[in-house]
């Protein structure tokens, strides 16, 4: 065995790679990342941090799980391994700390207010009270004392403190994003006390460290003292130095470079390492000086989020799952043998969560909270991570912890992390009340018509605002407004959790200002050219649930329609895909057509002429063509209302092209499914649906006679004639409505929603958007409200009641 040298001689020449640190390194990488991502997949339904499942797939991969097959011991993790893998770990734990240092905001404890530094005060001060006598119950019980080191009360007393008292920031972000709290009363409380406690954590962190290392020389005390004073010169100098330098260079790496200066980035990653080599120097963890590097990092701008981009996948999949199997190597549950050993397990993981949920739970009603809200901010300030393990592996190496202390402490670490979703869901679910009534129409000019108007990105922006200035009427009494929602994907990645982070209480689920730039310009351009109130929101939310998100604001603020983005975005003539975001978000906006309290629109952003895609357009912009096409049910009603808007535009010059159908059998709505019989039912039925479509058309005629273009199209075969309107150039957007379905007869191909290419806008919307057909013109598909309005319910009360409706199931609202 040749541990000494770096890679092997290959196995053709009998050398066994496993016996060299290198590919033995690789291996291990492979298979902690292997565990740990099946863990995470299996505790996903059960909505766990990710923290967990890699915590519990390192202690899987010790002695407590597989570890305690000697011979996979001695192959994949033998002892000479050790200090490499944990070396390599702690690489990666130090520029984690780094990216926790930015993910914390040192103005959240300025404004967090009374409440909230009492709730972490009280949070820190009870366990750190029921620390004092677990110290001493576990120095009668268990031996920490041995031959060549021996150690003191208040160092075991200052460590188990940390310990209990620590809440896990990053960790209790993401908990609460998941269950989405984050911008509740209990959230809000909870995150600006979590910051408070891990500042705290970090002094109390490195006292423990100062006082341990101390108590190995002579001098113990004078020592820990030169230690705790070269600490506090350290973070000064820190602060007042080196951050005024980096929000210098923060502010050379603006916006407008596309290209982030690699001076910059190395200097960063250097910065990191040197800050780490510093406060190692001065007999404090290295891991403290990354974490204080981070702090010096502006927030909120260009160059955090894209040093963040760099480094973060890297260092939290593929670095940090490391950190965890070295700790899981320590972690050994069959040192736990006895009755005594698992009562101190009970009685630490009970004064661990009592002492952390009574006094958090105690301010709290004394602050003025409702008594459920404080019992779940006890809960959630109860969440411990990756900082707990910290100081448990610093404990360890000091020698202030033994293997079973240690263990003991990791296992409460997992449970109470563990326990704190589950908890939190049963305790606290915040109120949701329901608008009363229907939105608004369209058309209604008594007050603000209110749009919530989703973005992915910046490459949304020009259609939407042009859309918007379509819609937009020039009387003053009638005005829009308008909240536009960006959609973020909530990971576990620091990026995300810093959007998080700059959020502020101003509707939900996560309310903030835009990035300076593109958007916040833009859309401020858009207000100020007419009647239009701009809101801007921002949405941060797993793709799974994202859409509540949208319905609940849109029935929060009363929107009269949801403008969704299409997954996909074309460049025009040439049909070239130029931005396809996934399958995943197509779902989103599946999922929002079918729960949507409102009508929803799909904008599909074609970029006809580069014009809906490089300017916004305002009302000295040359007349624009609009098409709208009416074959007929509830969502081409919509169409028409949202068509009376902008036959109002000046610049606007709108078309209408109604198909009619004259053949039995050849339609049915998404509303209603009708047979080819002709039964009584299916001719009221289908004479109710004419008569309604011909009430909503002589309306909207009357109402702009001479302003728009009316055509009748008699043609059976629609299928061409829509084709047609979207090929031609003359359009810059076409308007349909969803839930026409067409059979044979009209000329349509007999398809199913299972074989559109696109279900979700319907078939005519399908047509218009599909693939190698040549169309150059924007789309527009609206769904009407999954609800009988007042016309249509009237109609229906003066029907014989006997008439037997065919409906096809909707979604629930």
């Amino acid at each position: 065995m040749r541990a000494n040298e770096t890679s092997s001689d290959g196995a053709w020449q009998g050398d066994n790679p496993m016996n060299h640190a290198l590919p033995l390194l690789i291996i291990q990488t492979i298979l902690v990342m292997f565990v740990s991502r099946t863990l995470a997949f299996f505790l996903k339904p059960l909505r766990q941090p990710r923290v967990v499942a890699e915590i519990i797939g390192g202690i899987l991969l010790g002695p407590s799980g597989i570890g305690r097959n000697k011979t996979f011991m001695h192959t994949v993790f033998p002892s000479w391994s050790t200090p490499i893998l944990e070396s390599v770990a702690s690489i990666g734990l130090l520029f984690y700390l780094f990216l926790v240092g930015l993910e914390l905001d040192l103005r959240t404890i300025n404004r967090s207010g009374k409440r909230a530094f009492n709730i972490a005060v009280a949070g820190i001060s009870l366990p750190f009270l029921f620390a004092i006598g677990v110290t001493f119950l576990l120095q009668k019980v268990i031996h920490f004392n041995s031959e060549t080191h021996k150690v003191s009360y208040f160092q075991l007393f200052i460590f188990l403190g940390v310990s209990l008292s620590i809440t896990a920031f990053p960790v209790l972000a993401r908990i609460l994003a998941e269950l989405k709290l984050l911008t509740t009363q209990v959230g809000e409380t909870a995150m600006a006390a979590a910051a408070f406690n891990d500042v705290a954590a970090w002094v109390l962190l490195a006292l423990a460290i100062a006082l341990a290392g101390g108590g190995e020389h002579r001098n113990g005390v004078l020592t820990s003292i030169l230690v705790l004073l070269s600490g506090v010169a350290f973070v000064v100098f820190m602060l007042f130095v080196i951050r005024p330098l980096m929000e210098r260079i923060s502010l050379r790496c603006s916006r407008e470079n596309e290209v982030l200066d690699e001076m910059f980035i190395c200097l960063t990653l250097a910065g990191v390492m040197l800050s780490g080599f510093m406060t190692d120097l001065i007999g404090i963890h290295s891991i403290f000086g990354a974490f204080v590097f981070g702090l010096t990092i502006p927030r909120g701008g260009e160059f955090a989020s894209r040093v963040t981009k760099r480094i973060e996948d890297f260092v939290s999949n593929l670095m940090l799952p490391l950190y965890f199997a070295s700790s899981g190597l320590k972690t050994d549950v069959g040192k736990l043998q006895g009755v005594v050993e698992w009562g101190i397990l009970l009685l630490v993981i009970g004064m661990a969560c009592v002492g952390k949920i009574l006094g958090t739970f105690v301010v709290a009603v004394i602050c003025t909270m409702p008594v459920r809200e404080s019992l779940t901010l006890g809960v959630l300030m109860n969440t411990k991570g990756l900082v707990e393990l910290i100081v448990l592996n610093i404990g360890k190496e000091k020698k202030v912890l033994n293997d079973e202390m240690f263990t003991i402490l990791v296992l409460m670490a997992i449970f109470t992390t563990f326990i704190t979703t589950p908890a939190v869901v049963a305790i606290y679910k915040p109120s949701r009340q329901r608008r009363s009534g229907n939105p608004p129409p369209l058309t209604d000019t008594q007050e603000k018509l209110r749009i919530l108007a989703c973005i992915h990105g910046t490459g949304n922006i020009p259609s939407l605002i042009n859309f918007i200035e379509s819609v937009r009427a020039t009387n003053k009494s009638s005005k829009i407004k308008l909240y536009v929602m960006q959609l973020t994907e909530l990971t576990d990645s620091s990026s995300s959790i810093l959007m998080v982070r700059s959020s502020r209480k101003s509707g939900f689920p996560f309310i903030n200002r835009f990035q300076k730039g593109t958007m916040q310009e833009a859309f401020r351009a858009c207000g100020q050219v007419g009647q239009v109130t701009v809101h801007h929101l921002t949405s941060i939310s797993s793709l799974s649930t994202i859409h509540e998100d949208i319905c609940h604001i849109a029935e929060e603020k009363g929107v009269a329609m949801i403008i969704l983005p299409f997954h996909k975005r074309w460049r025009g003539e040439d049909e070239e895909t130029i931005e396809d975001i996934g399958q995943r978000w197509r779902e989103v906006n599946q999922r929002v057509l079918q729960s949507a309290p409102c009508s929803v629109a799909v904008l599909v952003n074609r970029g006809v002429g580069r014009r809906y895609e490089q300017r916004v357009e305002t009302s000295a912009t040359p007349g624009k063509k609009v098409c709208i096409i009416f074959v007929g049910g509830p969502d081409d009603r919509k169409v028409l209302e949202l068509g009376s808007r902008m036959a109002e535009h000046p610049a606007i010059r709108l078309s209408v092209v109604r198909f009619n159908l004259h053949n039995e059998g050849t339609f049915r709505d998404q509303e209603h499914s009708y047979n080819t019989s002709t039964s009584a039912s299916d001719n009221n039925m289908e004479n109710e649906k004419q008569e309604l479509d011909e009430v909503a058309l002589n309306e909207f005629k009357t109402k702009w006679l001479g302003a728009v273009e009316y055509i009748e199209n008699d043609t059976v075969n629609i299928a061409n004639e829509v084709l047609a309107i979207g090929r031609v150039k003359e359009y810059e957007l076409v308007i349909v409505g969803k839930g026409h379905q067409l059979l044979n007869s009209t000329g349509m191909i007999d398809i199913k929603d299972s074989q559109l290419e696109h279900a979700e806008l319907g078939p005519i919307g399908d047509l218009l958007t599909s693939s190698a057909q040549g169309i150059t013109s924007s789309v527009l598909v609206i769904q009407g409200q999954h609800l009988i309005n007042s016309s249509e319910t009237s109609l229906r009360t003066s029907r014989a009641m006997s008439i037997v409706i065919n409906t096809i199931p909707e979604s629930s609202v």
